[in-house]
């Protein structure tokens, strides 16, 4: 029982821990890999269940250090995804997100990059910017005193304090394209930085779209507030 129960509660891990590597290098489709974290929650289920009778009927066996090592990995199996779907409930179902939402910063050098993605270059409409509005009512355009040069060269020095990788930057058009790559999945998103002069001010928007999937769990919009802070601190050095 001892082993048993060890056995299937380092099974529920795995299957919640490998579907995001496996997927990022390509070994499994999406489909597999979540069907890996249904798998897993039932595993990890199963896991405590027998945890339990192994504890009423076969006392003996138990010993602290299986206990918690199961308990652990069992737990993890069951809240990770857990975790997502509740996450993916408090979000709005959209992929899209952007501070203009009448006139969308575009992809430009980013769009061939995105002729397989199942998610088109084109912004989703106005059902998504309600959704947005609703959601996200903070983000929106974003005024500065620099100038485009300056913003632009700014932009581009947030984007590699994140990480990103940059795909396009255009001083004279006010556009900096980049992708960002989740850690788990390797999912990609895309953004659009666009500075537009106005008069005595710079307006700045800034577009993050995912490549796949319906919803982002709140990705996107985390990134436009990452890059915000990231490129106030830029301007602020």
């Amino acid at each position: 029982m001892k082993v048993l129960v060890s056995l299937v509660s380092l099974i529920a891990f795995l299957l919640v821990a490998l579907p995001g590597p496996l997927y990022k290098y390509g070994i499994v489709d999406l489909g597999t890999a979540f069907t890996g974290f249904k798998f897993g929650v039932f595993a990890g289920i199963a896991a405590l269940i027998l945890l339990v009778l192994q504890m009423i009927f076969k006392r003996k066996t138990v010993t602290l250090g299986s206990t918690v090592i199961a308990l652990l990995l069992s737990a993890i199996a069951i809240a990770m995804p857990l975790s997502m779907m509740n996450k993916g409930k408090s979000v709005p179902h959209i992929h899209d997100i952007s501070t203009d939402l009448i006139n969308p910063p575009k992809f430009d050098a980013i769009a061939p990059l995105r002729a397989d993605a199942p998610n088109p270059v084109e912004y989703a409409g106005e059902a998504t910017a309600k959704q947005q509005r609703d959601a996200y009512p903070d983000l929106k355009t974003l005024s500065y005193a620099q100038s485009q040069s300056e913003l632009v060269k700014a932009t581009e020095q947030a984007v590699n304090n994140l990480g990103w990788d940059l795909v396009n930057s255009d001083v004279d058009k006010g556009i900096v394209e980049a992708t960002d790559s989740t850690m788990w999945f390797g999912f990609k998103d895309d953004v659009v930085v666009r500075v537009t002069d106005n008069g005595n001010e710079r307006l700045l928007d800034i577009r993050s779209k995912s490549r796949v999937g319906g919803s982002d769990l709140g990705k996107n919009s985390e990134r436009i507030h990452n890059f915000i802070n990231e490129l106030d601190g830029v301007l602020g050095e």
